[in-house]
């Protein structure tokens, strides 16, 4: 796939592309020309236009320039420069063409393909469901669903996931995220004291992989978080440096910048050592270092291996060393090359996602792009197809496709309650994040709309009494009704997407979307203060707030329509019309 931003301004794009060697050996005095084809896919951006095409060079080798058009003008863009059709033909000229060498099979990107087809579903295992009251600890907190303290602890265990592996089944579940499961001081487990045992709060090591394998029998992925930017305080090696210094074997596991210092100072900005968000509890690790790089590769070999774990989240993944990284993922990749690697990076990662390191990171600007809109009342529905075309062309396709889309989590205030506990707001956030590319999580308890603010409050305890009496039943339904659309529709998990704007109305959101089955849908959302009255072609599948001919304010429509997927050109920021539609 080759692509090319452009301003708004550049009506088409033209790549002229071939083999290096079509007209002999490259710097000879033969004349080079290849094969001319027009870029008609095209995405808007905020201040760019984004052209793409795919080709297949023969021979696993392109040379390429691209034409430009612009009204009358047209510019030729080479590596270094863009020329005039005079330039063109001048004799002597030696041009600077883009080239790709060589295609060499190690050097592609592949990702696990399986991922795209998931919907997954994380869980913060202290606050999911008590299974086995024996392995309560003695300060356990009654299970309740209201606001925790930042240290409570309300018995949530592995066993007791087990217990609930068939609401996920029907809630149509694909993999789920296990947020840390090691021996730790805190609920959240953040701060891990051994790597190699599951905490007893939680179960044993023979636990955890009994519930891997149920997991897999109902058809579940599993996702492991990996906490190796950082350790907990009493992480054995961590409390030989402390009693040590340099004389400590450990002593460069950490990046200690001053010795002594005081061992009981809460923060680190004082410089002493470095820590996670200058958490003095939360020592950071050196994995640049090849003994700690060493330590965590065995470590993963072992839960790809041995625990038979699918995936590996990196928690804090911009921190750890770009070393530590590729060199892991040629490891793992050679016992599983399925294994799915996850960053935890809220910003542009282009940086990680070159292809030897993660295979996708989580989709915070997606998450900002939703908010934003939704929150902003004079935001035009255009800054949000920038936004979101912004967020799905950061990087490759195959990445793209697997990106890890989600609203909420527990480092986030919880969906339900940033859009202030209106339910038909939360329903429209949760259609377009199942209607979107990528592979979408589903917070616990964000199916039943749990509230909740930020850390702590939205790690809250599941409300199992509630969901058994039926309290529930609608959201339920709302979002196994969706997750159900998303896993038989292509068109919903599908990255051929289309803006529409055939209203007046600037809030009103549609879009097209084509599956590679041929499938299509349109999504509607009426995100404005007005109802909108309507007259869409196609089969209703979903909605909400619609009464057949007016679509009410905060209501949603999923159509799913017959026929093939009108694609053109985009020209100064609108949709080129076919033959036929004109």
């Amino acid at each position: 796939m080759i692509r090319i931003r452009t301003g708004y301004d550049v009506e088409r794009v033209i790549l002229v592309y071939g083999d290096p060697y079509l007209a002999g050996i490259a710097g000879g005095a033969e004349h080079w020309s290849g094969e001319r084809l027009e870029m008609t896919h095209c995405t808007r951006l905020k201040y760019q236009l984004l052209w793409s095409v795919v080709v297949k060079p023969e021979a696993k080798r392109c040379k390429y320039y691209f034409e430009l058009v612009s009204g009358d003008e047209t510019w030729y863009y080479f590596e270094n420069d863009f020329l005039t059709k005079e330039q063109m033909e001048q004799d002597g000229r030696m041009f600077q063409y883009f080239i790709f060498p060589w295609m060499n099979a190690a050097d592609l990107t592949r990702v696990p393909k399986w991922v795209k087809n998931v919907v997954w579903y994380q869980i913060f295992p202290d606050r999911f469901c008590n299974g086995n009251p024996a392995r309560n600890p003695q300060n356990v907190s009654q299970w309740e669903t209201r606001t925790p303290g930042r240290s409570e602890v309300f018995g949530g265990d592995l066993e007791g996931i087990m217990e609930k592996i068939p609401y996920l089944k029907d809630l149509g579940i694909g993999g789920v995220y296990l947020n840390p499961v090691f021996l730790a001081r805190s609920n959240h487990k953040y701060d891990t004291i051994d790597y190699e045992i599951v905490d007893p709060e939680f179960g044993d090591n023979q636990t955890l992989k009994e519930l891997i394998r149920q997991l897999h029998e109902a058809g579940i992925r599993v996702m492991m978080d990996g906490v190796f930017n950082h350790c907990g305080f009493l992480f054995a090696p961590w409390q030989d440096v402390l009693r040590n210094g340099p004389k400590s074997r450990y002593y460069h596991w950490f990046m200690v910048n001053r010795w002594p210092f005081a061992k009981e100072e809460f923060s680190t900005r004082g410089g002493q050592f470095y820590s996670f968000a200058f958490f003095a509890g939360m020592p950071k690790l050196n994995t640049n270092h090849p003994e700690v790089a060493s330590y965590f590769i065995r470590l993963c070999r072992k839960w790809v291996e041995e625990y038979e774990v699918d995936g590996i989240r990196f928690d804090v993944g911009n921190e750890v060393s770009h070393a530590f990284l590729k060199q892991l993922r040629l490891e793992l990749k050679r016992i599983n090359p399925d294994v799915y690697l996850l960053g935890e990076i809220w910003h542009d990662s282009i940086s990680w996602m070159r292809g030897d390191e993660y295979d996708s990171v989580m989709n915070y600007p997606f998450v900002s792009s939703i908010n934003e809109f939704w929150l902003d009342p004079g935001a035009d529905r255009r800054e949000l197809e920038y936004a979101v075309n912004r967020c799905f062309s950061m990087y490759q396709k195959q990445q793209t496709e697997i990106l890890f889309n989600l609203l909420d989590s527990h480092d986030t205030d919880r969906l339900f309650t940033r859009v202030g506990e209106n339910r038909d707001i939360f329903y429209q956030q949760l259609v377009m994040l199942l209607t979107m590319p990528g592979s979408p999580c589903i917070y616990y308890g964000t199916e039943v709309a749990l509230p909740g603010g930020h850390d702590p409050d939205c790690r809250r305890c599941m409300p199992w009494e509630e969901i058994a009496s039926g309290q529930h039943d609608t959201s339920l339904l709302f979002v196994k009704t969706l997750i159900g659309l998303r896993k038989a529709l292509p068109a919903c998990r599908s990255m051929n997407i289309r803006f529409l704007y055939e209203t007046d109305n600037d809030r009103l959101l549609s879009y097209e979307k084509e599956g590679e089955d041929g499938s299509r849908i349109r999504v509607m959302l009426n995100c404005s203060q007005k109802a909108q009255p309507l007259a869409p072609s196609g089969a209703v599948v979903f909605s909400n707030r619609w009464d057949g001919k007016v679509l009410d304010r905060d209501g949603f429509l999923i159509l799913r329509l017959p026929g093939v997927f009108l694609s053109g050109q985009i020209t100064n920021g609108e949709s080129a019309k076919t033959e036929k539609e004109k």
